[in-house]
């Protein structure tokens, strides 16, 4: 595999906020700081003491009675970082006295699945809900019904096709993607084809993932080479992809991977194929995090999936406490590599 071309000083990029938390353990002395900032602002503010009074300040996040129940509906369980994201909606859970259920489908392309789940929790008639939609557009109409009973809605990684979702907990995937691209485009010396291969054409994060990367390297870098994205949501789908890439384009220089999987995957063809590529991919996982210490991946976008799941959960205590809350809660994203893997402040948001 090509090597890395230069050692890349860690990008100018939105603060992470986990420099406490580790996705390896849940303690509640090591919560990260609850963010209330928009995507644009650098620094989640601190978390506030709650209010002795039964009328918190605005802003804090008052205790819950030990009763009430948050029901979050992931996009499933198959990839690590959604572990992670139910380790701190858990963590959250406990400081803030309030039980978390947290589901999700068996993989990310059962939307119906999902939505039977969404339905499930309203029927639960849960104090708060969140969610992270498979398909941007597809769960309207539970979403209107979860609106008619009264119970706030917090979207977490994915946002959805509706103003109901009081607000967005999520990473800015478009940014981050342009992150992906801006290195990738360093690493290739600024020129050469590149391939993507993206891993879902249907929610907003799978669209954000792919448009950034396309929309960064269009304006930025006029001598690359774009190849139309391909989509495999899988390991293996994604290793044939790349292999299939490969065949039809013997120049390329480099494929980008929009997710764990599709990381990985392409990786795996890039190897199979035997082809002298750069890879770069998305979130982390032991199979990136082993490519990228040995060289055979360049690079990737981690996410801070405990921070997500963490501030989730904060949302949606504020909501059932009435607190207006901003439209998007940024959590946050940065660019690791070989030469700044085991900082302290990227380790923390690695998970494996």
């Amino acid at each position: 595999m090509r090597m890395l071309r230069s050692a890349l000083a860690m990008s100018s990029v939105l603060a992470l906020g986990l420099t406490a938390c580790s996705t390896s353990a849940t303690t509640t002395s090591s919560a990260p700081a609850p963010a209330e900032t928009s995507a644009s602002s650098s620094a989640p503010a601190e978390s506030s003491a709650p209010a002795e009074s039964s009328a918190p300040a605005e802003g804090d996040i008052p205790m819950g009675d030990g009763t009430q129940t948050i029901y979050l509906v992931s996009k499933g369980f198959q990839h690590r970082f959604w572990q992670a994201v139910k380790q701190g909606a858990e963590q959250a859970g406990e400081e803030f006295n309030y039980k978390v259920e947290f589901v999700g489908p068996e993989n990310e392309q059962a939307v119906t699945q999902q939505l039977d789940q969404l339905r499930t929790a309203l029927q639960s008639q849960p104090a708060a809900i969140g969610f992270a939609a498979l398909d941007s557009g597809a769960a309207g109409p539970v979403l209107e019904e979860i609106q008619a009973a009264n119970i706030p809605i917090i979207a977490f990684d994915s946002g959805v096709d509706s103003d109901i979702p009081l607000t967005t907990v999520s990473t800015d995937n478009r940014a981050a993607a342009a992150e992906a691209a801006k290195n990738m485009a360093e690493l290739i010396g600024n020129e050469g084809t590149v391939g993507l291969v993206c891993h879902d054409q249907t929610s907003a994060t799978g669209k954000q993932r792919c448009e950034g990367f396309q929309e960064w390297m269009q304006e930025n870098a006029p001598d690359v080479k774009l190849l139309e994205p391909q989509y495999a949501f899988e390991v293996g789908l994604a290793a044939n992809t790349a292999k299939a890439i490969i065949q039809a384009n013997p120049d390329i220089a480099g494929i980008y991977g929009s997710n764990e999987a599709s990381a990985i995957g392409t990786l795996q063809g890039a190897v199979e194929s035997g082809a002298d590529v750069v890879v770069v991919g998305f979130d982390s996982g032991k199979a990136q995090l082993d490519a990228i210490r040995n060289g055979d991946m360049a690079g990737a976008i981690t996410q801070s999936p405990v921070k997500m799941g963490y501030e989730t959960v904060v949302a949606a205590i504020k909501a059932i406490d009435g607190q207006e809350l901003p439209k998007v809660i940024d959590s946050g994203f940065a660019w690791y590599d070989a030469t700044n893997i085991d900082d302290p402040e990227i380790a923390a948001n690695l998970y494996e």
